[in-house]
């Protein structure tokens, strides 16, 4: 093994990899592959399992299947060539009373390491019945001699991730080396005070403890120190987010003024009464809109909760005070729906809405802009299209976000600058999100939750059936629509393509059409169709010119059509739990009782318990944590988002709490230091501008 040529001037973190004892120049290539350039790279690359080596049996109590250590007398060495060249070494060990065999494939060298010792040998790996003696196949071993500490092999042994070509072992020596030689470089960014009110140890102890435990107690404390300090992280940089958005100077809207001619109006405009959910979270946003500071608040409720006439009120306050609104929705047909039931609601009392999607001609978009532009319309609602160069705004003081985690930083960025300095932010997402990943992904905005449905809404009856049960399902839906009802229809989710979806909604749309609805009016909804089409079949469907609608998930989000009562989901086994529940908030948006129907013969355990759990509960946020628990926080918010997140130690389901007292203790260290100006924060400060600067859209699918 080659050695470096020379060896640093001053050790730190930063020092190359190759300068660690036992590495040089040619294994750190090796260990590069990995990631591992530096002696920080090595230090913090934290084990992804453990094996523990102190249970060593007596050979004759080992038996087939298990993981122990052994430790014997070598008795000899063998080494024969089997079919197509493979060498196969085997070494038998003794303790004396019963034997064991080593064996290795395709490792010759394996024979001169054994072919003049022996002495005791200690192996680990998983016991096997051999022929005529228990087995050990590619183990692990260590040979004894005169000054070796048996201790050193029989401990609990971390195992790292790795890439192809990267030996356990290779990684374990730098590691060592490193813990050996520059730990003393560690220096704790968290101060002294937090650790002690937390019960959290040094940083020193835990990076020792995690890569070498001395006993399973050690290891939970040196994870529990470990998550708390990615959890921490993640937590600071939002807080000094959220304390650089109170510090800047907003537009602070005259509400107090006009509250009771505010909430007048609302009743006015309004058919209903506003639960008293809804009337909680208005009154948190409007108290945000007086503020000196701009707002940025994110607005949670379950489906059919009532966010849009919540995000009503804000725009009524919002032009009333004189300044104009922007509302930006992720899809036309969403913003179709929200232009539809907004300018129903205020252009009774003089308020002028318009419509900004892409598909519009150029001279409707032409009146558009000039009305944005000179202020005549005081709301503007709209897709990306509202961020476009051409659009232009007189005074722009709020903005609405719909469905905001499917939105990226920059276009919110993009839409805010076309503001009257400061705007107000109100983001909406009508997938409840679980809590803990709110505190992690959502944390620089202020939270509302409308937690309760409008009276004289029923639950939504979710049933679960077989592929044999469809004939009974279509006269079920048959029922419904004797009865002045409609329904959803929504194809299998047979890819993530839009033209295979579009393909598989087709199908279904004929096979419904021809053989089983012949004398129903059907209609058919999905991605691929012009923009015209699309609006001409949800037009249809809500005048109740169309009895069915066959549809892909473009209709997960937003599409309201009250009369709708029954929600038909085929191979609904292939659709996410979030998903379905967004499908089957489609229905059940009026005072009938409504039904969601999935049709599937799940095969995996993982499937049928997808179904199980939206059949059991209508509660969106007992559903996103079940999700959450299935499907594990990168599938939910991304791998590549949660690399952003930097968590590799921790686990939002596992360590929710730990997020709950990371995000506490950041709060309470920045109402200390706002700014973590001060010396003993200074790691902190630098740890967490890496991470605002390395910062991405996170989104929750």
């Amino acid at each position: 093994m080659s050695a470096p040529t020379q060896t640093p001037i001053r050790k730190s973190l930063q020092t190359e990899a190759q300068y660690l004892k036992g590495v040089g120049p040619r294994v750190a290539g090796i260990l590069a592959k990995v990631g591992l350039h530096t002696v920080g790279d090595v230090l913090y690359h934290l084990p992804r399992r453990y094996e523990d080596r102190r249970n060593i049996p007596p050979i004759h109590e080992a038996r087939p299947g298990d993981w122990v250590t052994i430790r014997g007398q070598v008795m000899g060495v063998q080494a024969n060539s089997a079919k197509r060249g493979i060498v196969i070494v085997k070494v038998p060990v003794t303790d004396g009373r019963s034997t064991i065999v080593l064996t290795w494939f395709n490792q010759p060298w394996q024979k001169k390491k054994f072919e003049t010792f022996r002495g005791e040998v200690m192996a680990y790996g998983q016991v096997k019945e051999g022929a005529w003696d228990l087995e050990m196949n590619s183990p692990e071993c260590e040979l004894i001699g005169e000054d070796d500490d048996p201790a050193d092999f029989a401990r609990i042994v971390a195992v790292y991730p790795l890439s192809e070509g990267v030996p356990q072992g290779l990684v374990r020596r730098a590691v060592d080396s490193a813990l050996d030689h520059y730990l003393e470089c560690v220096e704790d960014p968290v101060p002294e005070p937090v650790l002690r009110k937390y019960g959290l140890r040094p940083l020193k102890w835990s990076l020792s403890q995690i890569h070498q435990p001395i006993d399973e107690k050690a290891r939970l404390e040196a994870r529990k120190r470990l998550v708390f300090d990615e959890f921490f992280i993640v937590q600071l940089t939002l807080a000094l987010s959220r304390a650089q958005t109170h510090h800047e100077i907003g537009l602070a809207f005259p509400i107090g003024e006009e509250r009771d001619q505010l909430w007048k109006d609302i009743h006015k405009i309004f058919p209903f009464e506003m639960t008293p959910a809804q009337s909680r979270v208005v009154e948190e946003i409007w108290k945000d809109m007086e503020a000196p500071h701009p707002m940025n608040r994110l607005l949670q409720g379950d489906v059919g909760s009532g966010k849009t006439a919540v995000a009503a009120c804000a725009m009524l306050a919002a032009v009333r005070a004189g300044y104009q609104t922007a509302i930006m929705a992720p899809t036309e047909i969403l913003a179709e729906q929200h232009y539809a039931s907004l300018s129903q609601l205020f252009e009774p009392i003089g308020i002028e809405t318009v419509l900004l999607v892409g598909k519009h001609s150029a001279a409707t978009k032409k009146k558009a802009y000039e009305h944005t532009e000179s202020g005549k319309a005081s709301i503007a609602i709209g897709t990306q299209a509202l961020i476009q160069e051409g659009v232009k705004f007189k005074k722009l003081g709020l903005i609405v976000v719909d469905e905001q985690h499917r939105f990226g930083v920059v276009q919110r960025a993009a839409l805010r600058e076309k503001g009257m300095g400061n705007p107000d932010v109100l983001v909406m997402t009508a997938t409840p999100i679980p809590r803990t990943l709110t505190m992690a992904v959502f944390g620089d905005l202020d939270l509302s939750v409308i937690d309760e449905l409008p009276p004289g809404r029923k639950p939504v009856k979710t049933h679960w059936k077989q592929l044999s049960d469809r004939q009974s399902v279509y006269e079920g839906v048959r029922k419904l629509i004797a009865e002045g009802r409609q329904a959803y229809f929504v194809c299998p989710m047979v890819s993530e393509s839009e033209k295979a979806l579009a393909l598989a909604a087709e199908e279904l749309y004929a096979r419904l059409t021809v053989q089983v609805f012949p004398d129903l009016r059907v209609g058919l909804l999905h991605g691929q169709m012009k923009a015209k089409d699309k609006e001409k079949v949800m037009e249809q469907f809500r005048a109740h010119d169309l009895d069915i609608l066959v549809s892909t998930t473009v209709i997960e989000v937003g599409v309201d059509v009250p009369n709708a009562s029954v929600m038909v989901i085929e191979d609904a086994n292939r659709f996410g739990l979030s998903q379905l529940h967004q499908l089957r908030g489609r229905v059940g948006r009026a005072s009938i009782q409504s039904f969601c129907i999935l049709v599937s013969d799940a095969k995996t355990d993982e499937a049928r318990a997808r179904l199980e759990t939206i059949a059991s509960t209508n509660d969106g946020f007992k559903i996103a944590e079940e999700d959450l628990i299935q499907r594990g926080p990168g599938e939910l918010i991304g791998t590549k988002q949660s690399g952003n997140l930097g968590i590799k130690i921790g686990d939002l389901v596992q360590d929710g709490k730990m997020m709950e007292v990371a995000r506490q203790a950041a709060i309470d260290l920045v109402k200390l230091d706002q700014t973590l100006s001060r010396p003993e924060h200074s790691g902190l400060l630098a740890r967490a501008s890496r991470k605002r600067a390395s910062g991405a859209s996170i989104a929750v699918s």
